[in-house]
């Protein structure tokens, strides 16, 4: 089967089934592309990483960049992109016209109570799978003590000053490549 056959394939399960933002996406899009053997756990992660710093959705992000990763190329990422974008954007068309006619019915405000767990509970996991060796090496190391103090100062920093958050990722970026 061609690799875009493939990526397409996964793309529309991820763009069909990842309700709830590009959180509650990420351990749909781990389950797809790490097992296809795409990406490793470690590539995955800093590919999280690199999505949550660059402008625009995380899901979309990823998969521009996964796309790209699985074929070698451009219109792999093309591919990607679009596929994981198309069956939100006409699910979203088709259903917010049905939503902005009952939104008085208790079958369409119920179904949105039911949504709110779920979501906050795929979130929970894309959590628990960022949650790895790959992200915080073995406890207590060094390494991991330096990430926590960067993490720390850069929260601080953001917290409780008048810093811009670019200016912070710079400046973690720049330290971290320093330190590693």
């Amino acid at each position: 089967m061609s690799i875009y056959i493939k990526l397409i394939w996964a793309y529309l399960k991820i763009g069909l089934f990842g309700f709830g933002g590009g959180y509650a996406m990420l351990t749909l899009i781990e389950s797809e592309i790490v097992k296809s053997g795409w990406l490793t756990s470690a590539q995955f992660t800093d590919i999280v990483a690199i999505s949550q710093m660059t402008p625009g959705p995380i899901g979309i992000n990823s998969a521009t960049y996964i796309g790209y990763v699985a074929t070698g190329n451009v219109v792999g990422s093309i591919v990607a992109t679009l596929t994981v974008v198309l069956p939100p954007f006409v699910l979203t068309l088709l259903a917010s016209r049905y939503i902005a006619r009952h939104a008085d019915s208790s079958f369409i405000q119920g179904a949105f109570e039911g949504l709110r767990p779920v979501v906050v509970g795929l979130i929970a996991s894309a959590a628990l799978l960022l949650m790895n060796v790959d992200n915080f090496g073995s406890f207590g190391s060094r390494d991991n003590l330096i990430a926590i103090a960067i993490c720390v100062a850069s929260f601080c920093t953001v917290y409780f000053t008048k810093v811009h958050p670019i200016l912070v990722i710079i400046a973690a970026g720049l330290i971290g490549a320093l330190v590693y």
